[in-house]
């Protein structure tokens, strides 16, 4: 691992701060705490503050993933959340509920990553939201710290940039269907039954009856993956969905 200057920092020597669910804060080795505590249940290790003059301030995202509301502190953060939300191999996710620290010479200085999720694997990943402009020379060496850590106890760590917008506004819309509700009824069932074949969206709802009944129900196994379409393209009704076990078979 490296220090800001370039000088190797000692994975054994980096503490992991957080609050515990009780609220007190701790500080302990890295290297032992990687393994044995669960992160993810814990709060933000800072409050997230409030910035005048920005039209996305701290808020909450509930997670179908861990079935709870998850705190975030921008609207870079919210997205990610999203985007971690429905990735398949994320079992938990957390904002900021870490940071880690070391020292370099007389100071101590520390790297709090934005995102943590715990993977089925029951690994970690940190992930930390990256602008246009990049990171700063002080920040990309500070990273650089997190990632040699997080590899160290068989973790990753992920710089994220701005994502595809078009990426975003279909995983946005399908969002607003990822809470289980929309799985109930007796529409489940025929839906995939409807889709057995990959077709166009509107003719396999419209063949099932009242599209206001249905459509819920086919954005919500699109949201969990049970259904799958190109999500790189605007979503319109026209758009070919298949079964997500079809599109592996045919990959």
């Amino acid at each position: 691992m490296r220090r800001e200057d370039g000088s190797a920092v000692d994975a054994r020597l980096i503490d992991v701060c957080f609050r515990d669910p009780g609220g007190r804060s701790r500080q302990v080795p890295w290297l032992e705490a990687a393994q044995v505590i669960p992160f993810e249940d814990f709060p933000a290790v800072r409050p997230f503050q409030v910035r005048h003059g920005r039209r996305i301030a701290p808020g909450w995202w509930w997670s179908s993933t861990a079935g709870r509301l998850v705190m975030y502190g921008s609207g870079v953060m919210r997205t990610q959340l999203m985007l971690l939300d429905r990735d398949p191999a994320v079992v938990a996710l957390a904002c900021r509920p870490v940071e880690l620290v070391w020292r370099e010479g007389r100071r101590t200085v520390g790297r709090a990553p934005q995102l943590m999720a715990r993977l089925q694997d029951g690994s970690g990943l940190f992930l930390d939201c990256v602008g246009r402009s990049g990171l700063s020379a002080q920040l990309a060496a500070r990273a650089r710290v997190v990632a040699d850590a997080a590899e160290a106890v068989g973790w990753s760590y992920r710089l994220a940039g701005p994502p595809d917008p078009v990426l975003v506004a279909n995983v946005r819309w399908l969002a607003g269907y990822r809470h289980p509700r929309y799985a109930a009824g007796p529409w489940m069932s025929a839906v995939l039954e409807a889709f057995a074949s990959p077709r166009p969206a509107v003719e396999g709802v419209y063949g099932l009856g009242d599209p206001i009944a249905v459509w819920p129900a086919v954005f919500h196994a699109l949201w969990s993956g049970v259904l799958r379409v190109r999500l790189d393209e605007p979503l319109h009704e026209r758009a070919v969905v298949c079964l997500a076990r079809q599109e592996a078979e045919a990959a």
